[in-house]
């Protein structure tokens, strides 16, 4: 198990805000051994650090009362939706206070003449587009898990639809949060473009909950296209599929979600999700517009995919095919587990530009080979980021320590490529000493600086992006 340091506790103001905090929200306040474990750990293969206790705010009123108290008594704040990430964001290695969003899931205005919408936070992204669909519009984000938005804006989270959508930073128009004092800020105006003062709203996305909570998101939506299609072909090596996705774009071909699934990750698949793929390098595609426009584009890729050596080109437009597709991708992780039972997975990921995919994603198999490692690759190609699973025995300390290794040997392949440590997963506390390295000293002395004039007693989610006060 990876080594996370413990800050230090204040054991005393800990002890004196639950008092305070019981008085006000009784039984919403939880200090029971398992959901505080609940809290801390989730999906990562990280150390457990769990907070003290849980809090279920209901309002914005109400995370300014719990900040307000925990500032006065220097506690610690850690938020947390849905728990989905992966790189130890909701862990409190200080101890401290949860807040858990799940009972502020109000979605309180849709403008679908505008096409946006104004939602608290424990809203998930399966819910906002049940809700949505009988207007005709939806929220594109998708990084698979069922994750509350909330959490999705403070982690930036992306997915399979971003090469087509962007990021969260791209669908996120204005934001409220409640700052380290007490304050509650609101970032911006529903306008869809804004050139008044200081970029707040993307300074609040990627911050994973360092510098202001989040209470109120408004999010940028999508029309719902009038087909769908979606298109697999297979590829003698993770290369020759790379090429195929370069010459896609340079081509011009509007891709809504482009994903890698290696061998391996499709053996797993055709085993978990009863598929019968070719058990080689795999894409997987799909295109949004008119049926005449769906059509059209899954074929012009098929011709280009042949010039790259693809085999077994097809596509539909079938809802129920397309869905047991992208069930299977989104099931990944899942089916990747089943490789090796009993063995937990350490998933990470790294993006780099386009031009140096097929050389990033061809090394990380080399060396996986090298080291002997059980591993699938998948990847959102579309943005040259990608994702390696390794399975890992957790009784066994030195595949932990090879595991690890392997981690920190692919973020630095990825640096050395002009990329980056994590395309999606975040710095949290599992790629914490990657971030220096890969920004330099003056953006860390940067974002510190921003970090203690917001946070100057450090009670926001320590211990997370490794900052000096961290």
């Amino acid at each position: 198990m990876a080594l996370l340091a413990d800050l230090p506790r204040n054991e005393d103001g800990i002890a004196t805000a639950l008092g305070v905090l019981r008085q006000t929200f009784g039984p919403r306040v939880e200090t029971g051994q398992t959901l505080r474990e609940q809290h801390g750990h989730t999906t990562t293969w990280l150390r457990n650090q769990p907070p003290d206790a849980v809090i279920f705010p209901q309002a914005t009123e109400e995370v300014q009362e719990i900040v307000r108290v925990c500032a006065t008594h220097k506690v610690p704040i850690i938020p947390f939706g849905t728990g989905t990430s992966l790189e130890g964001h909701v862990n409190a290695p200080a101890g401290g206070i949860s807040l858990d969003f799940s009972q502020m899931g109000a979605i309180l205005a849709v403008h679908p003449q505008d096409m946006d919408v104004v939602i608290q936070p424990g809203v998930t992204r399966k819910t906002l587009n049940t809700h949505l669909r009988d207007t005709g519009l939806f929220f594109p984000v998708d990084p698979g898990a069922d994750a509350s938005l909330g959490g999705m804006a403070a982690t930036n989270a992306s997915g399979t639809c971003a090469v087509r959508y962007g990021t969260m930073k791209d669908n996120v128009l204005a934001l409220k949060a409640v700052l380290p004092s007490g304050e509650i800020v609101q970032t911006a105006a529903r306008a869809r473009k804004t050139s008044a003062g200081y970029d707040l709203t993307r300074l609040m996305v990627g911050s994973e909950g360092t510098l202001g909570i989040i209470t109120e998101l408004t999010l940028k939506l999508q029309g719902i296209p009038e087909a769908t299609s979606a298109a697999t072909c297979s590829f003698p090596s993770v290369e020759a599929a790379c090429n195929a996705v370069i010459a896609s774009f340079q081509y011009g071909l509007p891709v809504a979600r482009i994903e890698l699934l290696d061998a391996l990750q499709v053996k797993a698949c055709n085993a978990y999700s009863k598929l019968s793929l070719p058990e080689a390098p795999l894409l997987l595609l799909e295109f949004h517009g008119t049926p005449a426009a769906v059509t059209e584009q899954a074929e012009v890729f098929g011709g280009i995919a042949a010039e790259h050596g693809g085999d077994g080109f097809t596509f539909t437009t079938r809802e129920e095919e397309r869905r047991q597709l992208w069930q299977a991708r989104h099931d990944a992780y899942w089916a990747a587990l089943q490789l090796r039972p009993g063995a937990q997975g350490i998933s990470t990921d790294v993006c780099v530009p386009i031009s140096r995919l097929a050389d990033c994603v061809t090394g990380a198999q080399e060396k996986l080979a090298e080291l002997g490692f059980t591993a699938p690759i998948v990847g959102h190609v579309g943005d040259g980021n990608f994702h390696t699973l390794l399975l890992i025995d957790m009784e066994n300390p030195d595949e932990i320590a090879r595991a690890e290794g392997y981690v920190g040997w692919l973020n630095d392949l990825a640096i050395s490529m002009d990329g980056t440590c994590t395309g999606e997963h975040g710095i949290g506390q599992g790629k914490a000493r990657y971030l220096e390295r890969e920004l330099g000293a003056g953006a860390m002395d940067m974002m510190a600086a921003i970090k203690q004039g917001i946070d100057p007693f450090n009670i926001f989610n320590p211990g997370k992006m490794m900052l000096p006060n961290g």
